[in-house]
Order: structure tokens, then sequence, then C-alpha cells
């Protein structure tokens, strides 16, 4: 076992009673030196007289923890490790192994036996310099929202696109799988985020194009000195939500740490639960895995107070979450929208729609409407664009006999002199 290895305060005591054993300092100063009382300092004497130097080591340095895990369960524990959480970190695997197997056991505990056993190596990270932003004051003030698109069950299906919404103040989150990253899917998660907590004040996104078009500016929206917007813009500026760009990833910083969350815990835990497919795993989502997760990183706002607005009164969330476009009606009052004929009813005839502009919208589940200056429009589909009939040709006749003048003709009429 060999000699204790003293520490800085051990060796202190040593020094003062090494002074006392030869008479150079009596007790009651060795014991105000030492910051100890005057009976403590016998019985510290005592020990040093007997034993020495090794006789004022803490008596439990070399003996077993009464908390110490067995050998047997540590084991245990790491083959449950290697077998079901391989590429779990440390405090994932902890929360895992606790709720699923009842083994209960420390962070850094299970940290240390995993570098041990080379089953896990910690990451370094590092980083540019990075102007620190504070969060809104409240709960509704700003929420960031992005796309993920990963491998998220791991080629068990098709790749897909996480769509996630999160609170700047709180940490409060709101997600949903979708085929991939578009319009719909953009308005989609938005109409949910609503429906549960209403309006938020502005919306922090990046530059992809469902935020922002690159197109020039039309000659109406020159006049009215408007920029072009996408869909989602004119989405938003009609509900009155102001959308920020996010000029580079760390600028939206919290829901690009969010998705890492996801693509970590949340593809865990499918995995676990063998999820495949997008209608489970949005189940899995709304059911267990967000409730879980906001309970446990939600962070209280520095005020109390929910800024979230309520839909506008006589606003319906989706006639306005839709794709929408003028259209010409034509003189025999059809429209075309995406290769189909829509014709106008007879009983709008009073507007006199033709060569008007009207406003087609789909919305989100596939629906059209057709509105005039707020009127809707009646309407059907043709099956086909209705062919104008040819026009009238002549009747075609045989070509006519080359034409040969009377022998009487004058051009017969020799021109010799009589």
């Amino acid at each position: 076992m060999g000699k204790p290895r003293l520490s800085a305060k051990e060796r202190l005591r040593v020094e003062v009673l090494s002074k006392i054993h030869r008479g150079l300092i009596t007790r009651s100063v060795g014991a105000g030196l030492l910051s100890i009382s005057y009976r403590q300092l016998k019985r510290v004497y005592s020990r040093y007289a007997l034993e020495g130097n090794s006789g004022l080591a803490h008596g439990l340095r070399f003996r077993p923890s009464n908390h110490l895990i067995g050998v047997e369960r540590r084991q245990r524990i790491l083959e449950l490790y290697e077998l079901k959480y391989g590429d779990f970190g440390p405090t994932l695997a902890v929360e895992y192994l606790l709720r699923d197997d009842g083994e209960r056991v420390g962070i850094e505990t299970l940290r240390r036996w995993l570098l041990a056993a080379g089953l896990w190596h910690g990451r370094r990270r590092g980083s540019g310099h990075r102007q620190w932003r504070e969060r809104r004051a409240h709960w509704g003030e700003l929420v960031q929202m992005d796309g993920s698109e990963h491998d998220w069950f791991e080629g068990r299906g098709a790749r897909a696109s996480l769509m996630v919404m999160i609170d700047d103040a709180t940490n409060w989150t709101h997600a949903r799988f979708f085929p991939s990253e578009t319009t719909a899917a953009a308005m989609t998660v938005f109409q949910e985020y609503v429906s549960y907590y209403r309006l938020p004040r502005a919306l922090y996104v990046d530059r992809d194009s469902i935020y922002e078009t690159t197109r020039d500016s039309t000659v109406d929206e020159t006049l009215r000195d408007a920029p072009p917007l996408t869909q989602f813009g004119r989405a938003m500026k009609s509900l009155g939500v102001d959308v920020i760009l996010a000029r580079s990833p760390q600028a939206k910083g919290r829901v690009e740490r969010r998705h890492g969350v996801f693509q970590d815990r949340l593809v865990k835990g499918m995995r676990l639960k063998g999820i495949s497919g997008l209608e489970a795993a949005n189940v899995y989502l709304a059911e267990e895995f967000l409730d879980d997760m906001n309970t446990r990183f939600h962070v209280e706002a520095r005020s109390p107070e929910d800024v979230h607005r309520n839909v506008p009164r006589g606003t319906k969330l989706e006639h306005v979450l839709c794709y929408e476009e003028s259209r010409v009606v034509q003189n025999d009052w059809t429209v075309s929208w995406c290769n189909r004929i829509l014709q106008l009813d007879r009983q709008h005839q009073k507007l006199v729609l033709a060569r008007k502009k009207i406003l087609v919208s789909e919305l989100l589940d596939g629906t059209l409407r057709l509105t005039y200056r707020g009127i809707e429009l009646s309407w059907r589909e043709l099956p086909s664009k209705p062919v104008a009939a040819p026009a009238k040709t002549k009747a075609s006749q045989p070509p006519k006999a080359p034409y040969k003048p009377a022998a009487n003709h004058p051009w017969r009429r020799s021109n010799r002199p009589v």
C-alpha cells in the first residue's frame, strides 16, 4: 500500500507538531497556529507521537466508500450501455438507464467508467468569437423557426425534415415532421403553433427561398413602394407578424442548438421505440417527447407577461396560410390555375368579370377559393379547355385549263405587211 501522500493541511500539522515535539513551542501555541482546540491538538499529537507522519493521514484514505458500486453491478451497467445505448452520451444514457432499466448511476461516474472501458470519447469543442445576444424579455415576443433535414430514422425510413419553432425567451418548443422543408410545411407548423399559443409578435428565420425572394419587384409593387414577398411572407404580413431574416446560422443559435438536441435525443428515442415513419414520429413527438423536453429545458422569461396576440376577428387562419395569386378572367369567363381550367358561374354576370383580375387561393388541404374584391365566386372545373371551331374555308375548285386565244384573236393576227 505504501506511505500515504500527505495533503498541504497535513504537512502544516507535521511542521507544527515537530516543533512541539522538540520543545520549541507549547501545545497551546500549536493549537492556535492550527486553528483547533487544545483537546483536539492533544489527540492529534498522540497519533503523531505513536505513528509519525503517517498517523496524520485521514483514516478512510485507503478504505472503499460506503457508496461504492460493486464490480458486478458496474459490469451489468456497462453491458446495458453497450447493448442499448452504444452512441449515447453519459448524460442521456443515465436518464434512460434510470427510466427504462431501473439503474441509478451518477453522470460523472458513468463517464469515468466509459472512458476507462474505451466505450466513449469526450468531444473537445471550439468556436470563434461570437457576440452574445440577450434573450427577449417576454414569451411570444420572438420565435425562431427553421427546418432540419436529417436521416431521422437511421435508414429505417426515408429522410425527412423536422420543422422546429422555439421561443427566444423561454426555450418552449413546438415541432413536426414533414417529407421536406417547403412553404406548405412552414405554414402548417406555424398554424399548429398558433392554435396552441396564439400569434407571436415576430419570427426569426434564415434566408431560405421560403422566406425571402430574389425576384424583381413588379410594376404594382414599385408604385406601392412594397418589396416583393414570398407566399409565406405575404401571409405573415396579413397577420401582422414581423419576419426577421438572420444573416448567419449562429444568429439563430437557439433553434440551431435545438436541432442538435433533436438529432441526438429524438433519434435515439425513436430507435428504442422502433419508429420508422412520419405518422408515428409525429405522434411520439406530440404525446411524449416534446412535453418531456419542454419540462426539462424550459427557462423562465424575464417578464411574466405573455405577449402572444389573438388572431384578428373575422380572419380565418386557413384562408391566410395558403397559396394566393391573381388571375385575369378570359372573355369566355374562364381562368387557369396549375393546368386546371376554372369556369365562373353565370350568377356573377352583373360583376362583368371578363378581362378583370380575380384572386385565386389554394388552401393547404387543396381547396380552391376564387374571390373578387372580397366576394367569393362560385365556379366549376372544366375537363379541358374548349376548342374553338375552325374557320370556314372555301371549297376547293379544280384548276382551270390554260387559256388559248381564238383563231381570230388579235394576238394571232400576223404582223407581217400585206
